[in-house]
């Protein structure tokens, strides 16, 4: 039986991974990590800590849906006390991301900032499409509900990254989020990502391919927040015993 810890249990997704880990097979809830306390009653044979040295060693495997400062927290005391990760917080800046490519070469990491099946073929999908539509111009809008914290979301950017690396391009350089103002013609490699929030709206991504007297759209939408957190556990599961490295939700799904 593995044992998984879950790093973020006061989240929307932390509080599904939970629901959803109660009905899997040779998968279970062993530890969870809260900041302050937990917000729900909890099974009392489940060990509920603020310490995450103490997290760590309850737990055979990490699921983490939590915030960017969260997670930094945990990938520092995982390297010191190893464990599989898998990481579904979005928004990690530069030094974050270094830190979790360290983490990886002590243990399995698998980074996905989304983990649905559809978003991870979509990935695919988009990428095929961006080398073979060349000269066709590509935008992203993203949808999601008002409470949600970065934008663009990390799917939108993976999806932009998806696009770019089908033409050869580096995102960075190539990508704009909005238009306002005088800004002058498009230009020929840009490739914009467009972020919506309002009401309560899981998620929901197009990837569009427009051309003169053309268009192709590729749209993803999430209608439940199940798909995320069953994602993550079926992640964990594949996970539990790979050899240190750095892996992708892709790699899970064998797409």
């Amino acid at each position: 039986m593995v044992r998984v810890g879950v790093f973020g249990a006061n989240g929307r997704v932390g509080q599904l991974i939970i629901d959803d880990l109660k009905e899997t097979q040779d998968i279970s809830l062993s530890s969870v990590f809260v900041r302050n306390k937990l917000n729900f009653s909890i099974d009392p044979s489940i060990l509920v800590t603020t310490d995450i040295k103490t997290f760590l060693n309850g737990c055979d495997i990490v699921i983490d849906f939590s915030l960017p400062e969260a997670c930094e927290a945990l990938l520092e005391a995982a390297i010191k006390t190893p464990r599989p990760l898998v990481i579904g917080t979005t928004g990690l800046s530069a030094h974050q991301l270094n830190l979790l490519k360290q983490a990886s070469e002590n243990m399995p990491v698998l980074y996905a900032t989304n983990m649905s099946l559809g978003v991870a073929l979509l990935n695919k999908l988009v990428y095929q499409a961006s080398a073979a539509l060349d000269g066709f111009d590509i935008e992203i809008v993203e949808m999601h509900h008002k409470h949600k914290k970065d934008a663009p979301s990390g799917t939108a950017l993976t999806l932009g990254e998806s696009c770019a690396h089908g033409r050869g391009l580096d995102l960075n350089k190539v990508r704009i989020s909005g238009r306002d103002g005088n800004i002058g013609e498009r230009g020929e490699d840009e490739i914009a990502v467009m972020a919506l929030r309002g009401g309560d709206i899981v998620g929901r991504h197009t990837v569009g391919f427009y051309n003169d007297g053309e268009f192709i759209e590729l749209n993803h939408t999430a209608t439940s927040r199940n798909t995320f957190s069953k994602g993550a556990i079926r992640a964990a599961s594949w996970l539990a015993d790979k050899e240190p490295g750095l892996y992708s939700i892709s790699d899970c799904l064998e797409l």
